[in-house]
């Protein structure tokens, strides 16, 4: 049987061993918080929401000015070497339509301007424009059939490649493909548009 003093050398002893325990577990948690998901937002686009005109397309009977959006990205997972981005229409006939898909955009960049795609400011990092399904390079807005609105995912992707091996005005398909090979995570909006 323990003396009076043992035994409260025993608890203090459990208390220190409990006490150091909950610090590394409230560290650990600390740790697990810390790291905030990936995430997408854009001055242009309200996840959910409409596009409006400046982003429609200006051919097949719309008139918008077919000016890709605004775009920002935080908390990119650990280990990204580039990002890519696509835009796509999972409403449309068949197997879908390709907007947009940008490949090689460098790790240092978290925002793309409006407009980057007709600017030339992709060209300038060096990232690359696929041919979208209206059969040009580039940003190609929303224009769906008349009827039911559409959606359309905008997709950022955090690779694990400084550069995928794809040519400028390839098939968005194909920078679809590549960019999913090499893919760490993945980040969206999708916004509506009918008319």
């Amino acid at each position: 049987m323990l003396s009076s003093k043992s035994w409260r050398a025993t608890g203090a002893r459990t208390t220190c061993l409990v006490g150091s325990g909950l610090v590394v577990l409230a560290l650990a948690c600390a740790n697990v918080h810390a790291q905030a998901p990936f995430a997408l937002s854009s001055a242009d686009f309200r996840d959910g929401g409409a596009v409006a005109a400046p982003q429609v397309f200006n051919d097949n009977g719309c008139t918008g000015t077919n000016r890709s959006p605004q775009l920002a990205w935080r908390n990119p997972p650990a280990g990204t070497r580039s990002y890519a981005v696509t835009v796509f229409d999972p409403d449309a006939p068949g197997r879908g339509w390709w907007h947009w898909a940008v490949a090689n955009i460098p790790a240092r960049v978290n925002e793309l301007a409006q407009n980057a795609s007709a600017s030339g400011a992709l060209t300038k990092l060096g990232a690359l424009e696929a041919r979208n399904d209206f059969g040009s390079t580039g940003y190609g807005g929303p224009c769906p059939p008349p009827g039911k609105p559409h959606r359309y995912v905008v997709t950022i992707y955090a690779l694990g490649v400084d550069k995928l091996a794809l040519s400028a005005g390839g098939p968005a398909m194909a920078f679809d493909h590549e960019i999913h090979s090499a893919a760490l995570g993945s980040a969206r909006i999708t916004v509506m548009y009918g008319r």
